[in-house]
């Protein structure tokens, strides 16, 4: 009886069973592994493992708004590069060090244009922190409409829920200058930090709530993203129902005539708000119109977008009430000799220099070991 039970438990088709018996093992290893992924990106720490850094292909990762071109678009005029020994190295290091997008414009015309890894002129890639120096523009361009008083307004006047948190004698131009005395975790390694949370999370609006102060404002100038994080509330909440990508829309992408649909992302699709210190993905050649309108003092072809005056206070060398003089109202300033920047991590830049008629652009997938800053100065001082 023991042998014809032993018998009867033995397989006649071992293969065809053992293939019975992977597939729904396989199958649910699968359904498993797609639910793990699906729960870690349903929170900031789950996305932060998932999606482990910022790289050029974020844009993706996040949900966002649309920015729509206009039907006229700018275009700057153009010349093919030049070609030599030492533009053959500049190009080899450019692309060594992890670059993109390169693009030098002097007085109105590109002459040089450079894509790397695959990419062209109608490639994506996301501003990371050069939407700082953005949200600035947006705050130029209420204030004059008069949508904010005041920079010296307590930003309290329009979030009113942190003023149990000590904000109430934290103004708008504190926020602009880094200089809150924000306790903020700028630390991109830390999945616990707050940058961290702040562009992985979900909700925005709730991590706010819980922001705090670690010293009196006025103090001295830290850069940490959760200032640009307020201002973008600020805004949000003076536009009385109006979207932040609404009225970026409506102040620059159709007035500039971008040449791209762009977009902007945001913490989550239902009632999302605007990542204001980072994440609009655009193309290079419409950030450097960006560039271009602060050349020119905030004109853009005879229509003063924002005002001179706003253009010359964000843009000087002053370290006057905590500030420093390498930063004002989210743009950052290398020099004393006028010149100014918008700058992201992983090497995005937009760099500027007024006397020189110069814009440069420089996108990339990381750094690299180039001292970006320096290259700007030389192509500056050969111009």
């Amino acid at each position: 009886m023991a042998k014809k039970l032993q018998e009867n438990s033995l397989s006649k088709h071992p293969i065809k069973d053992a293939i019975m018996i992977k597939r729904p093992i396989k199958i649910q290893n699968l359904f498993l592994l797609s639910i793990l992924v699906a729960s870690l990106t349903s929170c900031s720490l789950g996305r932060f493992i998932v999606y482990n850094f910022a790289d050029a292909k974020d844009h993706k990762k996040f949900p966002n708004r649309v920015l729509e071109k206009p039907e006229t678009s700018f275009h700057f005029a153009a010349r093919p590069n030049k070609t030599s020994p030492a533009m053959d190295s500049f190009e080899y290091a450019l692309a060594e060090n992890k670059t993109l997008a390169f693009l030098v414009i002097r007085n109105d015309t590109i002459t040089y244009e450079k894509y790397f890894n695959k990419y062209d002129s109608a490639s994506i890639v996301p501003s990371f922190s050069m939407a700082k120096s953005i949200l600035s523009i947006l705050i130029g361009c209420a204030i004059e409409e008069g949508l904010i008083d005041s920079i010296e307004e307590p930003m309290t006047n329009y979030v009113p829920e942190l003023k149990k948190n000590g904000f109430d004698k934290v103004t708008i131009k504190h926020l602009l200058q880094m200089t809150s005395g924000l306790k903020f975790n700028e630390g991109y390694f830390n999945p616990f930090g707050h940058v961290a949370t702040f562009y992985y999370g979900l909700n925005l609006r709730r991590q706010i709530k819980h922001l705090k102060l670690k010293q009196a404002p006025g103090q001295s100038m830290e850069y940490v993203s959760g200032n640009t994080q307020l201002l973008g509330l600020v805004l949000e909440r003076a536009l009385d129902g109006k979207q932040l990508t609404t009225y970026l829309q409506e102040k620059l992408w159709t007035p500039l005539g971008m040449e791209y649909d762009a977009s902007w992302s945001i913490d989550r699709k239902k009632n999302g708000l605007e990542k204001a210190f980072c994440c609009i993905n655009a193309r290079a050649r419409d950030f450097a119109k960006i560039g271009r309108l602060y050349l020119n003092k905030g004109n853009w072809e005879g229509t003063q977008i924002v005002s001179e005056e706003w253009v010359r206070a964000s843009t000087k060398y002053d370290n006057s009430e905590g500030g420093y003089n390498g930063y004002q109202y989210q743009w950052w300033i290398p020099t004393a000799n006028g010149d100014f920047m918008a700058q992201g991590v992983l090497g995005q830049y937009v760099y500027v220099h007024p006397k020189k008629n110069l814009i440069v652009v420089r996108l990339g997938k990381n750094y690299g070991k180039l001292n970006w800053r320096n290259i700007f100065l030389q192509i500056a001082a050969g111009t």
